[in-house]
């Protein structure tokens, strides 16, 4: 059943493609970050071991959400590796060495990206597609991002 809740399908429709590439791009950064968890070596190796879990684990909760939004406005959410990998903007970087210092770096990255492309679609579906929802629901989202960033930031201090 269409869901009947104040935004054309032509709104929802685009919303929903949209936030089919936050969902790629959060599922891209969660492996990512999964990876430096299973991977990192060093002197401070059980401490970031168990930083990279908390970051896993809060994108894990993020993933969840992005894709029931998605079901809310009447679409499928995107599932497959195949996907995940054509729809985001995120690239799967191949480095040598398995230091904290380096995982964080490449995290911050795209931690960084994906907040400013949060930020431009903020008001996008507030203004463009008239979805508060969603607009409140990124904004949200861009607040998690911005803290898992400055924590990893505070790392390179």
């Amino acid at each position: 059943m269409e869901p009947k809740i104040g935004i054309t399908p032509e709104h929802r429709s685009a919303t929903a493609q949209k936030l089919n590439k936050v969902l790629a791009d959060e599922f891209i950064l969660y492996t990512k970050t999964r990876k430096a968890h299973w991977n990192v070596e060093g002197p401070d190796f059980h401490a970031q071991h168990l930083f990279f879990e908390s970051q896993y684990e809060q994108l894990d909760e993020t993933m969840d959400e992005v894709a029931e939004r998605i079901r809310m406005l009447g679409h499928y959410a995107p599932g497959t590796l195949a996907e995940f990998l054509k729809l985001t903007q995120l690239s799967e970087k191949l480095r040598e060495g398995n230091d904290s210092l380096g995982f964080i770096r490449e995290l911050l990255i795209d931690h960084e990206s994906i907040i400013i492309n949060l930020r431009a679609d903020v008001n996008l579906f507030a203004n463009e597609y008239k979805d508060m929802g969603t607009s409140d629901f990124l904004t949200a989202l861009m607040e998690t991002h911005e803290k898992m960033a400055w924590m990893l930031r505070a790392h390179l201090r």
